[in-house]
């Protein structure tokens, strides 16, 4: 009767499990029927009927996992104090599966590859990996979550074979990535032998003190090295100017929106209640040693080598790398202040970032589909050939600029804000602030110099317009009209976001 009772209780935590995990189910199952459905019918078909089929099964798939969470219920559930589903995470997850969405519609009028099935599976498993991520609050499941993620994307990187940049790119990027890894690993090891636990919140209790132990202050550098390197941080930041330039548009595009979107969130989540309690100050001429003085320098560090870095670049896919780094230290201003306020700016600045640079990516593919390069030479004229995907193209740099009323502006505005309001009657982080407004004025050179080439200059033989894609033209044009909307209307995300984040008490 004991093992019986034990047998129930395993195979309700598992139906548990199985409910709480829904979403990323469908999209396993997804990714499965778009392997077997390329392998076993459409080897044969052509490449651009293989690559709609694909993405249909993949859209199918990801509409229905945002179905499912619609349903479950509004209040968090845990799972074994290991994987929680609150409003928060589902709203976080709702966001990845839209930019997986739009990775993938993008990728309908590519040819670098005729893996289709594997490519399409690949970028649902790495929407898995991500999903899993936000949902983490033990530090072992965060840690797979990322190597599951990582190594989709490192994949995706190296698809391009056509492309000898390619695989280079992808050799840099999984290197990096596992020296990375082994920092993290040391980092929550660490953490987990100081606590005798991997929950995040049963640490933050064993290691609050009046004090920082020393292994404690290890502990927090290594694990602020390990997720430096995902979401591009100085000095961690190597990878990712070969990675956007080497890797296949569509995955260069989800590696910078979708990764940096989970990246983020999970970075907040860990210094805001893994280390809560030694949190420090990096307040002018008020420092107290801690995480927050550490990611402060960061933040300095990506702003100032990110901006500076883009000036000189010719290649439009390095220039949007550096300028990935510089939006990483604009949005440690969100984690800094470690509250509500804070979350509320960080995760609208990830999202309406991520929609402007996967808009970006998507108009340099049209261009490199057209002239064969992605330099700044290459968009000359391309306002005459393109004007509607061109306009496009000036509301996504203009709003990754902070130009207003576009999304991008009140994304630095809402970050800006929450690190001003940790100035609590002193100058706080006002001199971290000045430095971010100094270098957002330094980006508004390389942006307009992109733009200076698509309206102004003139290509030689030019010869008026030339056809787009379809399927890329229409979520280009989808992606401005939602940087346009969430700038005028910021409420439409702001409302929900706050809502949720307050709920799950984030």
């Amino acid at each position: 009767m004991a093992a019986e009772g034990r047998r129930l209780i395993s195979a309700a935590g598992y139906l548990e499990l199985l409910e709480l995990a829904a979403p990323e189910a469908v999209l396993v199952f997804t990714g499965l029927v778009v392997l077997a459905v390329d392998l076993l019918a459409l080897r044969g078909v052509e490449l651009r009927f293989r690559l709609f089929v694909a993405a249909m099964i993949a859209f199918v798939g990801c509409t229905a996992a945002m179905g499912w969470m619609l349903v479950l219920p509004e209040q968090a559930a845990t799972f074994n104090g290991m994987w929680e589903v609150s409003p928060a995470t589902q709203f976080i997850k709702v966001a990845l599966l839209a930019l997986t969405i739009f990775t993938v519609l993008l990728s309908v009028d590519t040819d670098f590859t005729p893996h289709v099935g594997e490519y399409f599976a690949l970028i649902l498993l790495a929407a898995v990996g991500m999903m899993f991520l936000v949902s983490s609050v033990d530090i072992l499941m965060i840690f797979v979550s990322l190597e599951l993620t990582s190594l989709c994307l490192y994949i995706l990187t190296a698809f391009s074979k056509r492309k000898p940049q390619s695989a280079e790119a992808a050799l840099k990027y999984f290197l990096f990535g596992s020296m990375s890894a082994a920092f993290t690993l040391f980092g929550l090891s660490m953490l987990y032998g100081l606590s005798n636990a991997t929950n995040l919140g049963q640490i933050a209790q064993a290691v609050e003190g009046p004090s920082l132990d020393p292994l404690l202050v290890v502990a927090i550098v290594m694990t602020v090295i390990g997720l430096g390197f995902k979401v591009a941080a100085v000095p961690f930041h190597l990878w990712a100017p070969d990675t956007y330039q080497g890797a296949p548009a569509p995955s260069a595009a989800f590696i910078a929106s979708g990764s940096k979107v989970a990246g983020f969130f999970i970075f907040a989540r860990v210094m805001m209640l893994g280390f809560k309690g030694a949190e420090g100050s990096a307040a002018w001429q008020a420092y107290l040693p801690g995480w927050v003085p550490v990611l402060a320098v960061l933040a300095a560090a990506s702003m100032f080598l990110g901006n500076l870095a883009a000036i000189v670049q010719s290649s439009v896919r390095r220039l949007l790398a550096y300028s990935a780094i510089a939006h990483s230290g604009y949005m440690f201003l969100g984690i800094l202040p470690h509250g509500q306020q804070g979350m509320v700016a960080l995760v609208y600045y990830v999202i309406t970032y991520g929609l402007a640079t996967l808009g970006a990516f998507g108009v340099l593919s049209i261009v490199e589909r057209q002239t064969g390069g992605d330099r700044l030479s290459d968009f000359a004229g391309f306002g005459r050939r393109a004007p509607a995907v061109s306009m496009c193209m000036a509301i996504f740099l203009l709003s990754l600029a902070g130009v207003p009323p576009l999304a991008g502006f009140m994304g630095k505005f809402l970050v800006f804000a929450s690190a001003l309001n940790e100035a609590r009657g002193g100058l706080g982080l006002l001199w971290l602030v000045a430095v971010a407004l100094l270098l957002t004025a330094v980006s508004f050179y390389y942006y307009l110099k992109v733009l200076k080439q698509i309206f102004i200059v003139k290509a030689e033989g030019e010869t008026g317009t030339t056809p787009t894609p379809v399927v890329s033209q229409v979520v280009i044009i989808l992606l401005a009209l939602l940087v346009v909307v969430l700038g005028c209307a910021p409420n439409l995300l702001i409302g929900p976001l706050l809502s949720a984040i307050q709920s799950a008490g984030a």
